[in-house]
This record gives C-alpha cells, sequence and structure tokens, in this order.
C-alpha cells in the first residue's frame, strides 16, 4: 500500500509544481505587458512634449526672423541717414538677432533629434507589447488545452 501511496504523492507534487510554474510564468506575462503599456504611456507623453517643443521653437524662429528683418530696415535707414553710431548699434543688433536665429535653430534641430528618438522608442514598446501578448495567449491556450 506504501509503494502505490508514495507514486501517488510524488505525482501530485510534480502535477502542483508543474502548475505553479505555469501560473508564475504567466504572471510574469502579465506583468511584462503592465510594464509595456506604462512604457507606451510614457513615450506618449514624451512624444506630446517633444512636439510642444517644437512648436515654440518654431514660434521663436518666426519672431527671430522678424526682429532680423526689422534690424536689416533699421540698417538701411541708418545707412541712408549717414550716422556712424547708428550703423554701428544697427549692425550689432543684426548680429545679436543672427546669433539669436541661429541657437533657435539648433534648439529645434535638438528636439526635432529627440521626436524621432522618442518615436522609435515607442514603435518598439508597440512590438514588444503585441510579443508578450500574443506569448501571453499561447501559454493561455496551451494551459487550458493540457
Amino acid at each position: 500500500m506504501d509503494k502505490p501511496m508514495g507514486w501517488l504523492v510524488r505525482t501530485l507534487a510534480v502535477a502542483a509544481t508543474g502548475v505553479t510554474v505555469g501560473l508564475l510564468s504567466t504572471a510574469a506575462s502579465a506583468q511584462e505587458i503592465r510594464n509595456d503599456v506604462q512604457d507606451l504611456r510614457q513615450d506618449r507623453k514624451e512624444i506630446r512634449q517633444d512636439n510642444r517643443e517644437i512648436r515654440g521653437d518654431r514660434r521663436e524662429l518666426r519672431g527671430d526672423t522678424k526682429e532680423i528683418q526689422g534690424d536689416r530696415r533699421d540698417l538701411r535707414d541708418a545707412q541712408k541717414s549717414g550716422d556712424p553710431i547708428a550703423v554701428k548699434d544697427a549692425k550689432q543688433d543684426l548680429r545679436g538677432d543672427r546669433r539669436d536665429l541661429r541657437s533657435d535653430g539648433k534648439d529645434r534641430r535638438g528636439d526635432a533629434r529627440d521626436l524621432r528618438q522618442d518615436k522609435r522608442d515607442r514603435r518598439g514598446d508597440v512590438k514588444d507589447l503585441r510579443h508578450d501578448r500574443r506569448d501571453l495567449r499561447k501559454d493561455v491556450a496551451e494551459k487550458s488545452a493540457k
């Protein structure tokens, strides 16, 4: 009698271990999915922020361009008047505004680069989420088939 009972106990222990391992792997997949969804939310937030920054940079560029146009007009007027101090001040204003324009252009390019990287990250996270969901469906289907 002891031998059949020992065999039965061992079989049940192995089965319980298998079920526990199977459930833990499913739980890990569910956790991976939660992490991927959280990563997607964060990526969307970063993309929205980058778009906001790019719009702001474009506004700054338009403003700088208008300032440069005004400075050129002022320089022409100063040259027509023949006042050397006014010409010097107009040239200095023009140089400063051109420097600001270059700086704002650099900022915009950097923000555009960040946006492209965030979009790449988001595509990768979507792919990971898709794979994790597919793996979870396979695991659940395998467990229900057993």
